[in-house]
């Protein structure tokens, strides 16, 4: 089942405020009824009791009308007249309208479906978002990337209602399954991005993807040990990242060099200061040496591979090559007028 982005209110909601009016307007009609219950009768002329209200008022209100109770003073008349027949035109304005709603609802469901299935291309699919689904998410959005060509992948009910609020488009259902992939049209997908909660379940879902796409699209995967990196790597994941091995670096260096885990912050966290960014070479700059540029380039992608500026090969530049550089990430001041 696919999940578009929450609207501003549910449909469990709206529902609930409609209930809500007909039931007020029901109790509002009983009430005027029973305090002129004298100016009505019955066929049984006994008398109007509080439940042969109720049963006026949901009749009358229906517009069923048995005529087994009837007005028939002035008063009761008149305030069938001024009261009770425009709360019985409310009260069907209420149940047409909570019915038209359903069905408006449904419609523009499948009108976005089908939009989103004709243009859905070159997008990003997170497979679970749990925190490090979320921190990817959050990462693609401070590169730039539109959250409509972002696709979630998720089975649990609250992990799926986080990513809808955040305005995300999110499926249903296992990874690990083609056809939940195929929902999320994997073989037009620029990458997948594996934050499954185990290692066992990412490695499914690697060859899920690489069974359905010919690993024509980029698989990245997140292992929690470093022992299944490479039966990630053989099930088809083009890099893959291990939290644990990661985590203890960060919390090593934290220890034996304070100053590098706060640069390592720095340049993971938007916004604060540095940031790691990527560059096509521009005409001007090949054939000189990173070192030379303005920016500070550490390193330079060619065909799709690293270089590091300490090797031959990354000593001049190259047409093609891509600049891997740490650029200034700290908010702007706004210029004055």
């Amino acid at each position: 089942m696919i999940h578009f982005p929450a609207q501003r209110r549910g449909p469990l909601s709206a529902l609930s405020l409609r209930l809500a009016a007909a039931l007020g307007l029901v109790c509002g009609v009983v009430a005027l009824v029973y305090l002129e219950r004298d100016g009505y009768r019955d066929v049984n002329e006994d008398g109007l009791t509080l439940l042969d209200c109720f049963y006026y008022a949901v009749v009358s209100l229906s517009t069923t009308g048995y005529g087994d109770i009837t007005p028939f003073t002035q008063d009761a008349r008149l305030v069938n007249v001024l009261l009770i027949t425009p709360a019985r035109v409310l009260f069907l304005i209420i149940l047409v309208g909570t019915t038209l709603e359903v069905l408006t609802e449904q419609y523009r469901t499948g009108r976005r479906l089908n939009r989103w299935e004709r243009t859905v291309k070159d997008h990003v699919i997170i497979c679970g978002y749990g925190t490090k689904g979320r921190s990817a998410v959050s990462a693609l959005l401070e590169n730039g990337l539109d959250k409509s060509r972002i696709v979630v992948v998720e089975r649990s009910g609250a992990a799926l209602r986080q990513a809808t609020s955040a305005g995300l488009v999110a499926i249903e259902g296992s990874a690990t399954r083609s056809a939940v992939l195929n929902q999320a049209h994997v073989r037009t997908a620029k990458a997948v991005i594996i934050a499954t909660d185990s290692d066992d379940a990412s490695v499914l879902v690697a060859l899920t993807v690489r069974q359905l796409t010919a690993g024509q699209v980029r698989i990245i995967a997140a292992a929690r040990e470093a022992e299944n990196a490479p039966l990630l790597k053989q099930s088809g994941a083009h890099h893959v990242i291990v939290s644990s091995a990661t985590a203890g670096r960060l919390l090593g260096l934290s220890t034996s060099a304070p100053p590098l885990i706060d640069v390592v912050e720095d340049l993971l966290t938007p916004g604060q200061g540095m940031a790691l960014a990527m560059r096509s070479a521009e005409r001007s700059e090949v054939g000189r040496s990173p070192r030379e540029l303005d920016s500070l380039v550490i390193a330079l992608v060619r065909r799709g591979k690293v270089v590091s500026l300490a090797d031959k090969a990354g000593a001049i530049i190259e047409t093609g090559d891509m600049l891997v550089h740490v650029r200034d990430d700290r908010p702007q001041p706004a210029s004055t007028p």
